[in-house]
Protein backbone atom coordinates (compact mmCIF):
# COMPACT_ATOMS: atom_id res chain seq x y z
CA UNK A 1 0.00 0.00 0.00
CA UNK A 2 2.85 2.39 0.87
CA UNK A 3 4.97 1.62 -2.27
CA UNK A 4 1.44 2.64 -4.18
CA UNK A 5 0.49 5.72 -2.28
CA UNK A 6 4.22 6.65 -3.22
CA UNK A 7 4.12 6.03 -6.61
CA UNK A 8 0.44 7.78 -6.97
CA UNK A 9 2.61 10.92 -5.26
CA UNK A 10 5.26 10.73 -8.72
CA UNK A 11 2.41 10.32 -10.79
CA UNK A 12 0.44 13.40 -9.63
CA UNK A 13 4.03 15.39 -9.01
CA UNK A 14 5.17 14.56 -12.82
CA UNK A 15 1.94 16.00 -14.24
CA UNK A 16 1.60 18.89 -12.17
CA UNK A 17 4.99 19.71 -13.08
CA UNK A 18 4.50 19.33 -16.72
CA UNK A 19 1.39 21.85 -16.25
CA UNK A 20 3.77 24.43 -14.40
CA UNK A 21 6.53 23.69 -16.98
CA UNK A 22 3.73 25.10 -19.82
CA UNK A 23 2.30 27.58 -17.49
CA UNK A 24 6.60 29.16 -16.84
CA UNK A 25 6.54 29.60 -21.10
CA UNK A 26 4.58 31.64 -21.25
CA UNK A 27 5.36 34.42 -18.62
CA UNK A 28 8.49 36.15 -20.21
CA UNK A 29 6.45 36.96 -23.30
CA UNK A 30 2.86 38.01 -22.24
CA UNK A 31 3.87 41.99 -21.97
CA UNK A 32 6.10 41.31 -25.01
CA UNK A 33 2.69 39.59 -27.23
CA UNK A 34 0.45 42.06 -25.83
CA UNK A 35 2.76 45.58 -26.41
CA UNK A 36 2.51 44.29 -30.06
CA UNK A 37 -0.78 43.31 -30.47
CA UNK A 38 -2.01 46.96 -28.84
CA UNK A 39 0.97 48.84 -30.01
CA UNK A 40 1.26 50.31 -26.88
CA UNK A 41 4.06 50.53 -24.05
CA UNK A 42 4.75 48.34 -21.57
CA UNK A 43 2.64 50.28 -18.53
CA UNK A 44 -0.56 50.14 -21.27
CA UNK A 45 0.17 46.55 -21.64
CA UNK A 46 0.45 46.09 -18.03
CA UNK A 47 -3.48 47.22 -17.97
CA UNK A 48 -4.25 45.00 -20.01
CA UNK A 49 -2.18 41.77 -18.57
CA UNK A 50 -4.16 42.76 -15.37
CA UNK A 51 -7.75 42.57 -16.50
CA UNK A 52 -6.68 39.40 -19.14
CA UNK A 53 -5.81 38.09 -15.22
CA UNK A 54 -9.39 39.20 -13.98
CA UNK A 55 -10.76 37.40 -16.99
CA UNK A 56 -9.36 34.00 -16.42
CA UNK A 57 -10.21 34.42 -12.20
CA UNK A 58 -13.77 34.94 -12.50
CA UNK A 59 -14.12 32.39 -14.06
CA UNK A 60 -12.52 30.42 -11.64
CA UNK A 61 -14.60 31.71 -9.20
CA UNK A 62 -17.49 30.48 -10.99
CA UNK A 63 -16.39 27.13 -11.74
CA UNK A 64 -13.75 25.63 -9.41
CA UNK A 65 -16.49 24.97 -6.47
CA UNK A 66 -18.62 23.09 -9.95
CA UNK A 67 -15.43 20.93 -10.41
CA UNK A 68 -14.12 20.61 -6.76
CA UNK A 69 -17.60 19.04 -6.07
CA UNK A 70 -17.19 17.39 -9.34
CA UNK A 71 -14.48 15.75 -8.11
CA UNK A 72 -15.94 14.52 -4.64
CA UNK A 73 -19.35 12.67 -6.67
CA UNK A 74 -16.62 11.13 -9.58
CA UNK A 75 -12.88 10.69 -9.14
CA UNK A 76 -10.14 13.16 -9.47
CA UNK A 77 -8.79 11.31 -12.36
CA UNK A 78 -11.40 12.69 -14.83
CA UNK A 79 -11.15 16.48 -13.66
CA UNK A 80 -7.85 16.88 -13.75
CA UNK A 81 -7.93 15.12 -17.26
CA UNK A 82 -10.49 18.12 -18.34
CA UNK A 83 -8.79 20.68 -16.74
CA UNK A 84 -5.17 20.24 -18.26
CA UNK A 85 -7.57 19.53 -21.67
CA UNK A 86 -8.95 23.42 -21.26
CA UNK A 87 -5.35 24.89 -20.45
CA UNK A 88 -4.56 23.47 -23.66
CA UNK A 89 -7.04 24.90 -25.78
CA UNK A 90 -6.03 28.13 -23.72
CA UNK A 91 -2.65 27.85 -25.39
CA UNK A 92 -3.45 27.37 -28.65
CA UNK A 93 -6.04 30.76 -28.54
CA UNK A 94 -3.40 32.61 -26.85
CA UNK A 95 -0.56 31.44 -29.53
CA UNK A 96 -3.34 32.08 -32.89
CA UNK A 97 -5.26 35.21 -31.55
CA UNK A 98 -5.74 37.83 -33.97
CA UNK A 99 -6.66 40.35 -31.39
CA UNK A 100 -6.84 41.24 -28.15
CA UNK A 101 -10.57 39.79 -27.84
CA UNK A 102 -9.39 36.22 -28.45
CA UNK A 103 -6.86 36.55 -25.64
CA UNK A 104 -9.61 36.67 -23.36
CA UNK A 105 -11.39 33.77 -25.02
CA UNK A 106 -8.76 31.65 -24.27
CA UNK A 107 -8.34 33.00 -20.65
CA UNK A 108 -12.10 32.28 -20.11
CA UNK A 109 -11.75 28.59 -21.30
CA UNK A 110 -8.71 28.30 -19.20
CA UNK A 111 -10.39 29.48 -15.90
CA UNK A 112 -13.76 27.31 -16.95
CA UNK A 113 -11.38 24.28 -16.64
CA UNK A 114 -8.91 25.28 -14.37
CA UNK A 115 -8.76 23.01 -11.56
CA UNK A 116 -5.41 20.56 -12.29
CA UNK A 117 -3.68 22.76 -8.70
CA UNK A 118 -7.01 22.24 -7.07
CA UNK A 119 -7.94 18.74 -7.87
CA UNK A 120 -4.02 18.05 -7.39
CA UNK A 121 -4.25 19.20 -3.84
CA UNK A 122 -7.16 16.98 -3.05
CA UNK A 123 -5.06 14.27 -4.69
CA UNK A 124 -2.66 14.55 -2.43
CA UNK A 125 -5.20 15.01 0.42
CA UNK A 126 -6.74 11.37 -0.41
CA UNK A 127 -3.34 9.48 0.14
CA UNK A 128 -1.42 11.57 2.85
CA UNK A 129 -1.27 10.40 6.28
CA UNK A 130 -2.30 13.30 8.55
CA UNK A 131 1.49 13.35 9.49
CA UNK A 132 3.23 13.32 6.31
CA UNK A 133 0.16 15.82 4.47
CA UNK A 134 2.14 19.09 5.07
CA UNK A 135 5.59 17.06 3.39
CA UNK A 136 3.50 15.55 0.79
CA UNK A 137 1.40 19.14 0.09
CA UNK A 138 5.19 20.55 -0.72
CA UNK A 139 5.34 18.03 -3.48
CA UNK A 140 3.19 20.88 -5.45
CA UNK A 141 5.50 23.45 -4.55
CA UNK A 142 8.52 21.26 -5.66
CA UNK A 143 6.50 20.88 -9.04
CA UNK A 144 6.09 24.53 -9.26
CA UNK A 145 9.96 25.38 -8.10
CA UNK A 146 10.71 23.29 -10.98
CA UNK A 147 8.28 24.11 -13.49
CA UNK A 148 9.68 27.53 -13.13
CA UNK A 149 12.83 26.97 -13.34
CA UNK A 150 12.57 25.10 -16.70
CA UNK A 151 9.59 27.08 -18.19
CA UNK A 152 10.49 30.39 -17.94
CA UNK A 153 13.93 29.42 -19.63
CA UNK A 154 12.35 27.68 -22.12
CA UNK A 155 10.02 30.22 -22.46
CA UNK A 156 12.61 33.37 -22.70
CA UNK A 157 14.82 31.62 -25.57
CA UNK A 158 11.93 30.59 -27.77
CA UNK A 159 10.59 34.12 -27.04
CA UNK A 160 13.78 35.90 -29.08
CA UNK A 161 12.10 33.66 -31.86
CA UNK A 162 8.33 35.13 -32.00
CA UNK A 163 6.38 36.10 -29.37
CA UNK A 164 3.95 33.51 -30.05
CA UNK A 165 6.37 30.47 -30.41
CA UNK A 166 6.23 29.76 -26.96
CA UNK A 167 2.30 29.95 -26.41
CA UNK A 168 2.53 26.93 -29.36
CA UNK A 169 5.25 24.63 -27.50
CA UNK A 170 2.98 25.20 -24.19
CA UNK A 171 -0.06 24.14 -25.84
CA UNK A 172 1.68 21.08 -27.00
CA UNK A 173 2.98 20.37 -23.60
CA UNK A 174 -0.27 20.90 -22.05
CA UNK A 175 -1.78 18.11 -25.22
CA UNK A 176 0.90 15.57 -24.41
CA UNK A 177 0.15 15.87 -20.46
CA UNK A 178 -3.28 14.82 -20.89
CA UNK A 179 -2.64 11.37 -22.76
CA UNK A 180 0.44 11.20 -20.23
CA UNK A 181 -2.35 11.44 -17.57
CA UNK A 182 -5.16 9.15 -19.18
CA UNK A 183 -2.64 6.26 -19.69
CA UNK A 184 -0.50 6.72 -16.04
CA UNK A 185 -2.05 8.46 -13.26
CA UNK A 186 -4.31 6.69 -10.93
CA UNK A 187 -7.92 7.50 -9.29
CA UNK A 188 -7.17 8.04 -5.61
CA UNK A 189 -10.49 8.74 -4.21
CA UNK A 190 -12.18 5.37 -3.61
CA UNK A 191 -16.15 4.44 -4.42
CA UNK A 192 -17.24 4.61 -1.16
CA UNK A 193 -15.29 8.09 0.12
CA UNK A 194 -17.56 9.15 -3.03
CA UNK A 195 -20.61 11.97 -2.01
CA UNK A 196 -23.54 13.05 -4.75
CA UNK A 197 -22.99 15.82 -6.34
CA UNK A 198 -25.60 19.10 -4.91
CA UNK A 199 -25.74 22.19 -6.40
CA UNK A 200 -26.36 24.26 -3.37
CA UNK A 201 -22.34 23.48 -2.28
CA UNK A 202 -21.46 23.43 -5.87
CA UNK A 203 -21.56 27.34 -6.53
CA UNK A 204 -19.13 29.88 -5.03
CA UNK A 205 -21.45 31.27 -2.61
CA UNK A 206 -22.74 27.93 -1.07
CA UNK A 207 -18.88 26.58 -0.83
CA UNK A 208 -17.87 29.50 0.97
CA UNK A 209 -20.97 29.64 3.04
CA UNK A 210 -19.91 26.58 3.53
CA UNK A 211 -16.34 27.33 5.17
CA UNK A 212 -18.20 28.17 8.39
CA UNK A 213 -18.55 24.86 9.37
CA UNK A 214 -15.29 24.84 10.24
CA UNK A 215 -13.50 27.15 13.06
CA UNK A 216 -10.07 27.39 12.09
CA UNK A 217 -10.67 27.44 8.36
CA UNK A 218 -13.07 30.14 8.81
CA UNK A 219 -11.19 31.89 10.69
CA UNK A 220 -8.04 31.89 8.47
CA UNK A 221 -9.95 33.27 5.46
CA UNK A 222 -9.23 36.64 5.90
CA UNK A 223 -5.25 35.88 6.13
CA UNK A 224 -5.56 34.00 3.24
CA UNK A 225 -7.23 37.02 1.34
CA UNK A 226 -4.98 38.90 2.05
CA UNK A 227 -1.83 36.90 1.62
CA UNK A 228 -2.88 35.53 -2.00
CA UNK A 229 -3.77 39.01 -2.46
CA UNK A 230 -0.05 40.19 -1.57
CA UNK A 231 1.42 37.73 -3.98
CA UNK A 232 -0.32 39.30 -7.28
CA UNK A 233 1.72 41.95 -6.40
CA UNK A 234 5.30 40.08 -7.54
CA UNK A 235 2.94 37.34 -9.81
CA UNK A 236 1.29 40.56 -12.07
CA UNK A 237 4.04 42.80 -12.23
CA UNK A 238 7.51 41.00 -12.01
CA UNK A 239 8.20 40.96 -15.90
CA UNK A 240 6.77 44.69 -16.17
CA UNK A 241 8.80 46.06 -13.59
CA UNK A 242 11.91 44.17 -14.31
CA UNK A 243 11.82 44.98 -18.08
CA UNK A 244 11.00 49.08 -16.61
CA UNK A 245 13.50 49.42 -13.94
CA UNK A 246 15.78 46.75 -14.95
CA UNK A 247 15.46 47.01 -18.50
CA UNK A 248 15.41 43.09 -18.75
CA UNK A 249 14.33 41.45 -22.26
CA UNK A 250 12.56 38.37 -22.28
CA UNK A 251 15.38 35.82 -21.56
CA UNK A 252 16.68 37.54 -18.67
CA UNK A 253 13.11 37.50 -17.53
CA UNK A 254 13.01 34.26 -17.86
CA UNK A 255 16.34 33.34 -16.12
CA UNK A 256 15.11 35.31 -12.94
CA UNK A 257 12.17 33.22 -13.05
CA UNK A 258 14.33 29.96 -13.12
CA UNK A 259 16.07 30.90 -10.07
CA UNK A 260 12.44 31.13 -8.58
CA UNK A 261 11.72 28.24 -9.42
CA UNK A 262 15.53 27.03 -7.98
CA UNK A 263 14.66 28.36 -4.40
CA UNK A 264 10.94 26.94 -4.61
CA UNK A 265 12.18 23.80 -5.08
CA UNK A 266 14.65 23.98 -2.73
CA UNK A 267 12.85 25.43 0.01
CA UNK A 268 9.22 22.92 -0.82
CA UNK A 269 11.44 19.68 -1.38
CA UNK A 270 14.09 20.06 1.30
CA UNK A 271 13.91 22.60 3.90
CA UNK A 272 10.31 22.30 4.72
CA UNK A 273 10.85 18.25 5.63
CA UNK A 274 13.26 20.26 8.37
CA UNK A 275 11.74 23.62 9.41
CA UNK A 276 8.05 22.12 10.17
CA UNK A 277 8.57 19.15 11.68
CA UNK A 278 11.21 21.42 14.34
CA UNK A 279 8.97 24.16 14.93
CA UNK A 280 5.84 22.68 13.79
CA UNK A 281 2.55 24.16 11.39
CA UNK A 282 1.85 27.28 13.44
CA UNK A 283 5.27 28.34 13.77
CA UNK A 284 6.10 28.10 10.16
CA UNK A 285 2.64 29.74 9.33
CA UNK A 286 4.49 32.97 11.05
CA UNK A 287 8.14 32.85 10.14
CA UNK A 288 6.88 32.37 6.53
CA UNK A 289 4.70 35.25 6.13
CA UNK A 290 7.28 37.54 8.16
CA UNK A 291 9.99 36.70 5.21
CA UNK A 292 7.34 37.21 2.54
CA UNK A 293 6.56 40.72 3.75
CA UNK A 294 10.46 41.11 4.46
CA UNK A 295 10.98 40.29 0.63
CA UNK A 296 8.21 42.56 -1.00
CA UNK A 297 9.67 45.59 1.15
CA UNK A 298 13.23 45.03 -0.40
CA UNK A 299 11.64 44.62 -3.71
CA UNK A 300 9.99 47.83 -3.87
CA UNK A 301 13.30 49.75 -3.43
CA UNK A 302 15.46 47.68 -5.72
CA UNK A 303 17.23 49.34 -8.58
CA UNK A 304 20.31 47.14 -9.46
CA UNK A 305 19.00 43.40 -11.36
CA UNK A 306 21.49 41.30 -8.64
CA UNK A 307 19.12 43.35 -6.33
CA UNK A 308 16.32 41.20 -7.61
CA UNK A 309 18.23 37.60 -7.44
CA UNK A 310 19.65 38.50 -3.90
CA UNK A 311 16.23 39.62 -1.96
CA UNK A 312 14.21 36.41 -3.88
CA UNK A 313 16.00 34.59 -0.85
CA UNK A 314 13.87 35.83 1.94
CA UNK A 315 10.62 36.23 -0.16
CA UNK A 316 11.14 32.43 -1.58
CA UNK A 317 11.85 31.40 2.34
CA UNK A 318 8.70 32.59 2.76
CA UNK A 319 7.51 29.74 1.49
CA UNK A 320 7.03 27.67 4.31
CA UNK A 321 4.31 28.63 5.38
CA UNK A 322 1.77 27.61 2.36
CA UNK A 323 2.21 23.61 2.92
CA UNK A 324 1.72 24.34 6.56
CA UNK A 325 -0.95 26.40 6.55
CA UNK A 326 -2.78 23.51 3.04
CA UNK A 327 -1.99 20.84 5.93
CA UNK A 328 -3.87 22.56 8.61
CA UNK A 329 -7.03 23.64 6.65
CA UNK A 330 -7.22 20.05 5.37
CA UNK A 331 -6.63 18.34 8.63
CA UNK A 332 -10.13 19.79 9.67
CA UNK A 333 -12.10 17.67 7.07
CA UNK A 334 -12.95 14.21 5.83
CA UNK A 335 -11.83 12.44 2.68
CA UNK A 336 -15.02 12.65 0.83
CA UNK A 337 -15.14 16.66 1.54
CA UNK A 338 -11.54 17.06 0.64
CA UNK A 339 -13.02 17.89 -3.00
CA UNK A 340 -15.18 20.63 -2.22
CA UNK A 341 -13.27 21.86 0.27
CA UNK A 342 -9.93 22.89 -2.12
CA UNK A 343 -12.65 23.82 -4.46
CA UNK A 344 -14.14 26.61 -1.85
CA UNK A 345 -10.42 27.70 -1.62
CA UNK A 346 -9.95 27.71 -5.26
CA UNK A 347 -12.42 29.96 -5.53
CA UNK A 348 -11.45 32.06 -2.47
CA UNK A 349 -8.08 32.39 -3.92
CA UNK A 350 -9.74 33.48 -7.46
CA UNK A 351 -11.32 36.56 -5.76
CA UNK A 352 -8.25 37.42 -5.04
CA UNK A 353 -7.26 37.01 -8.48
CA UNK A 354 -10.37 39.69 -9.49
CA UNK A 355 -9.01 41.97 -7.15
CA UNK A 356 -5.13 41.48 -7.41
CA UNK A 357 -4.15 41.97 -10.96
CA UNK A 358 -5.76 44.79 -11.68
CA UNK A 359 -4.84 46.55 -8.87
CA UNK A 360 -1.40 45.97 -8.73
CA UNK A 361 -1.05 46.56 -12.43
CA UNK A 362 -2.67 49.33 -12.28
CA UNK A 363 -0.38 50.37 -8.96
CA UNK A 364 2.21 49.96 -11.15
CA UNK A 365 0.62 51.80 -14.64
CA UNK A 366 0.36 54.74 -12.46
CA UNK A 367 3.18 55.01 -10.57
CA UNK A 368 5.56 54.64 -13.76
CA UNK A 369 3.18 57.34 -15.47
CA UNK A 370 3.70 60.82 -15.92
CA UNK A 371 0.10 61.60 -13.33
CA UNK A 372 2.07 60.24 -10.71
CA UNK A 373 3.51 62.65 -8.03
CA UNK A 374 6.38 60.66 -7.64
CA UNK A 375 7.75 57.90 -9.59
CA UNK A 376 7.91 54.52 -7.60
CA UNK A 377 7.29 51.40 -9.29
CA UNK A 378 7.81 49.69 -6.34
CA UNK A 379 4.18 50.75 -5.13
CA UNK A 380 2.73 47.34 -6.11
CA UNK A 381 5.52 45.42 -3.92
CA UNK A 382 5.00 47.79 -0.89
CA UNK A 383 0.97 47.36 -1.08
CA UNK A 384 1.56 43.77 -0.87
CA UNK A 385 4.32 43.82 1.98
CA UNK A 386 1.51 45.85 4.23
CA UNK A 387 -1.32 42.93 3.34
CA UNK A 388 1.51 40.39 4.54
CA UNK A 389 1.34 42.12 7.70
CA UNK A 390 -2.43 41.98 7.85
CA UNK A 391 -2.19 38.28 7.04
CA UNK A 392 0.22 37.48 9.87
CA UNK A 393 -2.16 39.36 12.11
CA UNK A 394 -5.30 37.46 11.21
CA UNK A 395 -3.34 34.34 10.97
CA UNK A 396 -1.49 34.83 15.02
CA UNK A 397 -5.46 35.64 16.09
CA UNK A 398 -6.99 32.81 14.82
CA UNK A 399 -4.12 30.35 15.27
CA UNK A 400 -3.71 31.00 18.66
CA UNK A 401 -4.25 27.72 20.94
CA UNK A 402 -4.66 25.64 17.89
CA UNK A 403 -2.91 22.19 18.33
CA UNK A 404 -2.34 19.81 15.90
CA UNK A 405 -3.00 16.36 15.51
CA UNK A 406 -2.41 12.95 13.90
CA UNK A 407 -5.99 11.77 13.98
CA UNK A 408 -8.10 11.87 10.76
CA UNK A 409 -11.46 13.42 10.25
CA UNK A 410 -14.50 10.84 10.30
CA UNK A 411 -15.89 10.31 6.58
CA UNK A 412 -19.60 12.00 6.54
CA UNK A 413 -22.19 10.96 4.52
Amino acid sequence: MADKKQAALSFIFITLLIDVIGLGIIIPVMPKLISEMMQCSFAEAAKYGGWLMFAYAIMQFIFSPVLGNLSDRYGRRPILLISLFGLGVDYLFLALAPSLAWLFVGRIIAGICGASFTTGQAYIADISPPEKRAQNFGLIGVAFGLGFIIGPVIGGLLGQFGSRIPFIAAAALSLVNVLYGYFVLPESLSRENRRKFDWKRANPVGSLAALRRYPIISGLVISFVCVYIAAHSVQSTWSFFTMEVMKWNEAMVGYSLGFVGIMIALVQGGLIRIIIPKIGQKRSVYFGLALYGIGLVLFAFASRGWMMFAFLIPYCLGGICGPALQSIISSQVPSNEQGELQGALTSLISVTSIVGPPLMTNLFSFFTSGKAPVYFPGAAFMTGAFLVLLSLLFAMRTLTGYVHTHEPVAVKE
